[in-house]
């Protein structure tokens, strides 16, 4: 408790939180996707989205989680609105969670220790395991097999789901990957980002996207100088390392995939209305308050013509 104590004095926890209510909800389970994208801490972005849904009664049957998506996706699935938000936003700064501190306590020697957002956490109630693997719908959480560099789609039915959702937010070159069954998994994003193909595989005609990059957003993709250095770190998978240096030309023919489906109205998203300007693992908890704020407002303006969407 005494590090706790510590941020306490730093942050003033109580007011950055006091309008984030931290309820349980038992939706009925409406008969579409959602796909959450990852994108480590843009993902306060999608945790206001999930949120809003929660509160205003949208639940869906299937819940497809990506990396930061996964962690999020439980949340969500559990009916847990607020749990995200509070859990990230009170520990940012534990030294337990993130830091080089996290690094030499991990058994994994991760920068970002999931195992302890994993445990019991004061002020934070805990993951309904119960309806988390018991509930009507099923959760996926996607992580990339490094033997063969291919997305895995893990089912919450399965023994080891809450372990596959370590590995898919488990990010590559600053991570050790995490065995499952006696294989290497590591962040779902190395192999598919935005899985609206699984979810149409599974038969699902509705399926909503939540974005943690604006629309007009499109990476810088140099494969030749990526694939140098990769290929040296992850020497024993040759085909993760080539998959993985090759994300950014497949995300960006994605994104292009995605405004078309948009426009003809086969798929609904929800994403930033500007550019969410956060890093990858961002210190400033005003920031994260602030993008979370937005994708509460986004889903809120958008809520009208999702429903029309999933009425149609």
């Amino acid at each position: 408790m005494k590090i706790n104590k510590i941020h306490e004095t730093k942050h003033n926890y109580n007011e950055l939180l006091k309008d984030i209510e931290l309820i349980s909800v038992d939706n009925d389970l409406t008969d579409a996707a959602i796909i959450l994208e990852g994108g480590a801490f843009r993902a306060f972005y999608q945790e206001g989205v999930l949120d809003c849904l929660l509160k205003n009664g949208l639940s869906f049957k299937c819940v497809i989680g990506v990396s930061a998506g996964a962690l999020n996706g439980i949340n969500y699935y559990s009916g847990q609105a607020g749990r995200s938000a509070h859990i990230n936003l009170r520990y940012r700064h534990d030294k337990r969670y993130i830091g080089i501190n996290a690094f030499l306590k991990s058994k994994r020697k991760s920068i970002i220790n999931l195992g302890f957002i994993f445990s019991n956490l004061p002020f934070i109630p805990p993951l309904n395991l119960y309806k988390l693997l018991n509930a009507k719908g099923e959760l996926y959480a996607v992580a990339t097999k490094m033997e063969d560099g291919k997305a895995v789609y893990f089912k919450n039915e399965e023994l080891s789901f809450i372990n596959a959702v370590k590995a898919s937010a488990t990010l590559p070159y600053i991570s050790k990957p995490i065995v499952i069954n006696g294989e290497h998994y590591m962040d779902g994003g190395c192999a598919d980002r935005i899985p609206y193909k699984f979810a149409e595989s599974l038969g699902y005609k509705k399926i909503i996207v939540v974005r943690t990059r604006d629309r007009g957003f499109r990476c810088k993709p140099n494969f030749e100088k990526r694939y140098r250095y990769t290929k040296r770190i992850y020497s024993k998978y040759p085909k993760f390392a080539y998959n993985l240096s090759k994300t950014d030309e497949d995300y960006n023919v994605l994104c292009d995939e995605l405004d078309r489906l948009e426009k003809e109205g086969k798929i609904f998203v929800i994403a930033p209305s500007r550019e969410l300007d956060v890093k990858m693992l961002e210190g400033d908890l005003d920031k994260l308050k602030e993008i979370y704020v937005l994708g509460y407002v986004n889903c809120l303006e958008n809520l009208d013509k999702l429903k029309d969407f999933l009425n149609k």
